[in-house]
């Protein structure tokens, strides 16, 4: 099963820093950096909180799920970051096998 997992970090440089960390380890075939900042609104510790931040889009194969969790929570800053994987339920064939040519 092909996978989108989407993390969301405090910098551009702690995005490309978790993106050629994952790449280097073929456990993704592409990472997007969005380039614009996104405005995060949330609860955290009781309160509505908000923050700056950057996301990645990481396209993947589910069987890398625990690795690539464990890879941004070591380079991670935050406590609890936002690490959601969804399922590419379908998708462009061409594409998907240049998934499965990337992922080690």
């Amino acid at each position: 099963m092909y996978i989108v997992i989407l993390v969301t970090v405090p910098s551009k440089g702690k995005a490309r820093r978790i993106a050629e960390d994952i790449l280097k380890k073929r456990l993704a075939a592409c990472v997007n950096i969005l380039n614009n900042k996104i405005d995060s609104f949330f609860w955290w510790k009781g309160k509505i909180d908000r923050a700056r931040e950057w996301l990645l889009a990481i396209k993947s194969k589910r069987r890398n799920t625990r690795q690539i969790i464990k890879t941004v929570k070591s380079l991670h800053s935050y406590d609890v970051p936002e690490i959601i994987c969804l399922p590419i339920i379908d998708g462009y064939k061409a594409y998907l096998d240049w998934i499965d040519e990337s992922v080690g």
